[in-house]
């Protein structure tokens, strides 16, 4: 098996403070939340007009209770909609591997948000929304349980951190994750089960 990624792939072999560092881009997240994007940005505009009538109405003392209820949700909307554009146009930050022997240490860096329509449940909904970045050492005990894992929808690569199954390279192809999987097997002399 190849040290070097397949051919079209855009995982990135580089070093880093004298190890080797994978690069395993996210993807590009789909044109669909560029258009989103460009509603929200024109509904921002709306929004300001609006907060802007009310908080002049309210300042002048001709606001009722009402008004100011509903201003006090408009500003959520407001800030959940900037919150929003800033998720559609924010850089995808790509996953990296930093192959510091006798450990592995991961960063699931930041996807792009993609807009699915048809996700599942409301849980991964969320965390598309709102992803978290993490980073994880694992451990030469824990790397032992390094596995491709096939699926309905595709193979999974996962390490067992604890109880927690962390699933690596999730923007790769399924080839890219064979790939990747075969590259640290041999970067750490793991044993296939």
């Amino acid at each position: 098996m190849s040290n070097t990624p397949p051919q079209g792939s855009e995982i990135k072999i580089d070093t880093l403070n004298g190890h080797q560092h994978i690069l395993v881009p996210h993807g590009k997240g789909g044109t669909m939340r560029y258009f989103i994007g460009l509603f929200l940005l024109f509904w921002m505009g709306c929004w300001f007009i609006g907060f802007t009538i009310a908080f002049s109405q309210i300042s002048s003392g001709e606001g009722d209770a009402f008004l100011i209820f509903w201003l006090g949700g408009w500003t959520v909307g407001g800030l959940f909609a900037g919150y929003m554009i800033y998720r559609v146009f924010q850089k995808s930050i790509p996953e990296q591997l930093l192959l510091n022997r006798p450990s592995l240490s991961l960063d699931t860096g930041v996807p792009p948000l993609k807009i699915d329509f048809g996700m599942h449940s409301q849980k991964d909904y969320w965390k598309s929304i709102f992803p978290k970045r993490k980073r994880i050492e694992f451990t030469p005990s824990e790397l032992k349980t390094m596995e491709l894992r096939e699926t309905d929808n595709g193979n999974r690569l996962t390490i067992d951190k604890g109880a927690e199954r962390v699933e690596i390279a999730t923007g790769a192809t399924e080839i890219e994750r064979e790939w990747l999987f075969g590259y640290l097997q041999r970067n750490y002399s793991i044993q296939v089960n």
